[in-house]
């Protein structure tokens, strides 16, 4: 089949490699002349693993392509998908400005009948009013389809590849059958083609991101009501958790969620109930603990090493929102070494990912290093903010000579308590007594 993607972010890269593997016809359209002049050289912008060598073989093959031309993406296509960012506005409703330019472009240009399929997540009938644009702009028909992505960056290739359910809401019965049979060659394992409303999908997306950004807040609460009365979370999470009605899936404490979609989706839900007039105290509590999350690790460390930071060396291990990305948007990470920089900390941070995008953000207000254990030379403290698994199991001891006090502030969670302090560190991590040195 055919096929134009328009957007090529994480969302777009992914279905356009993923579709071309399948044997479809891809034509990947993006405005940024450097990214598609890079993507057509077989160099991908953005570390996502396997999505690389997955551009390289279709490339190769033929069977996709990069362009700037959205024409060349959606004339002769039978399906076009639109995955362009839905950012937030300061209200914190969704940002459609871009959707509705696309949708804008493929309405005057498509020469044929045409499915568009709304990858970007977009707020309760946005569908319809899409829809109701391009045939509005162009004489043929054109079915607007809802389809979209639940894909978690670092696994976002094998998501696709491997999907738990494909979710697909249409009005229109035969444009959601073609849409299904892209799908095809992805669900051989019986995992279901879920088929919905428009309306239904569209709220479906929001509705599952609130609901991990939910529980993701729940368990922090939970954390600081450990902290407070001396009670070990790891012991509260193994034994709720072991309840086969709550699991333990989104259930671990620290320093809260960020990247591009569970801040903002949880906003636009919120705000597209306070539109309907709808009462969501629940979803402003989840976005206001997961801000207080980061305030109050830098909380933590102002009150063990003192009001007064300045000329202090503080090493962040970690830039990334999660492991196996270099996604910094909406990291804790960013947002506490920001508020570490006001009070005149001096930062040195490793990622084994993520120095770029960090780069961009902060120039030359923080020091880098390419290797964790000499980012620890003369630290105050070390700070974790990211669980990738070369933190997991470090050698304490190096750790200990090269720092200048044995101080860790851990906001994943990744040490045994009963670990670090054989190691003499004092350990402070999120819901969890402090462990001071033997």
């Amino acid at each position: 089949m055919r096929i134009g993607v328009i957007g090529s972010g994480y969302v777009g890269l992914v279905t356009s490699a993923c579709l071309a593997d399948s044997g479809n016809h891809v034509m990947a359209i993006d405005n940024d002349e450097s990214k598609i002049a890079e993507l057509s050289a077989g160099r991908c912008p953005i570390f996502e693993p396997g999505l690389e060598e997955l551009l390289g073989e279709n490339l190769r093959a033929g069977r996709l392509r990069f362009s700037t031309d959205l024409a060349e993406g959606v004339r002769g296509a039978r399906v076009v998908f639109i995955a362009v960012g839905t950012p937030p506005r300061p209200d914190g409703s969704a940002d459609l400005s871009v959707v509705e330019f696309v949708a804008a472009q493929i309405g005057r240009t498509i020469d044929s009948p045409t499915i568009v399929v709304i990858k970007s997540t977009v707020p309760v009938g946005t569908g319809a009013r899409i829809e109701a644009l391009i045939r509005g702009l162009c004489p043929h028909t054109c079915h607007v389809v809802s389809n979209p992505e639940f894909l978690k960056e670092g696994n976002a290739v094998n998501d696709f590849l491997r999907p738990d359910r494909v979710v697909i809401g249409a009005e229109d019965e035969s444009a959601g059958d073609t849409v299904a049979e892209l799908y095809r060659p992805f669900v051989r394992n019986n995992k279901p083609i879920l088929r919905m409303s428009r309306a239904a999908s569209e709220l479906t997306k929001y509705a599952a991101n609130a609901y991990l950004a939910t529980r993701i807040s729940f368990i922090n609460e939970i954390a600081d009501i450990c902290e407070r009365y001396g009670v070990d979370v790891d012991e509260v999470r193994l034994g709720i958790g072991s309840d086969e009605r709550i699991g333990y899936h989104f259930m671990y404490p620290g320093i809260g969620y960020g990247g591009s979609c569970f801040p903002k989706d949880v906003q636009a839900l919120a705000s597209t109930a306070r539109s309907g007039n709808v009462h969501c105290s629940l979803l402003e509590a989840v976005h206001e603990r997961n801000l207080y999350q980061r305030t109050a690790m830098v909380r933590r460390i102002t009150s063990r090493l003192g009001p007064d930071l300045r000329g202090r060396r503080i090493a962040v291990w970690g830039l990334a929102f999660k492991p196996k990305t270099d996604d910094i948007r909406e990291a804790p990470a960013i947002a506490i070494i920001s508020a570490l920089l006001e009070q005149g900390v001096n930062i040195v941070a490793y990622d084994p990912r993520a120095e770029g995008p960090a780069r961009e953000v902060f120039r030359d207000q923080v020091a880098y290093d390419s290797d964790a254990y000499l980012a620890l030379r003369g630290a105050d403290a070390l700070l974790i903010c990211t669980e990738w698994n070369e933190f997991r199991s470090p050698d304490f001891e190096r750790m200990r000579r090269e720092m200048k006090q044995p101080l860790i502030f851990d906001g994943r969670n990744l040490y045994e308590p009963a670990t670090v302090a054989r190691y003499h560190f004092e350990y402070h991590s999120v819901g969890r007594p402090p462990v001071r040195p033997l």
